[in-house]
């Protein structure tokens, strides 16, 4: 009998080691625990899912901007502005080239004035900002923020 407890000892060990672990990034915690993101609010994006014996659809499945996303193409807009930027001049603090976001915080890509001048820099605007500067060709750049401050996109 006491052999046979050994043996089992031994064997535990091995035996955890060729389990996978279960690896939960904390950002997934962080939103759910803080008290960020309302049930209520949580809810409100979540597709019903799919059916039993049924394939779902990406609407069925959806959470999230991707959900408010095809449910404003159902409805025949876009919820993002694709477009690319204007560049019609090159920006200065007084008269600044304007990118509105939903987002506190929105990558840009400055490829110079004229277009193409220069390659792509990408230029992280901040709403906290009161404007944000390309540092090859100094053109600036200012965010008109259009989200929602209750929104808690994580």
């Amino acid at each position: 009998m006491f052999a046979l407890r050994r043996a089992a000892i031994r064997a535990a060990p091995l035996a955890a080691a060729a389990r996978p672990a279960a690896v939960r990034p904390f950002s997934v915690l962080g939103a759910r625990l803080s008290g960020a993101v309302s049930t209520e609010q949580a809810h409100m994006n979540l597709g019903p899912g799919g059916k039993a014996g049924e394939v779902p659809t990406d609407l069925d499945q959806a959470t999230g901007l991707e959900r408010e996303e095809l449910l404003a193409k159902l409805e025949g807009r876009e919820l993002f502005d694709m477009e690319p930027l204007n560049m019609t001049h090159l920006g200065t603090p007084s008269n600044p080239i304007v990118v509105q976001s939903h987002d506190a915080v929105r990558f840009v890509g400055c490829t110079g004035y004229p277009a193409e001048s220069h390659d792509t820099i990408w230029i992280s605007l901040d709403k906290s900002h009161e404007h944000d500067r390309c540092p090859e060709c100094g053109s600036v750049y200012k965010m008109d923020f259009v989200g929602s401050e209750d929104a808690h996109h994580h």
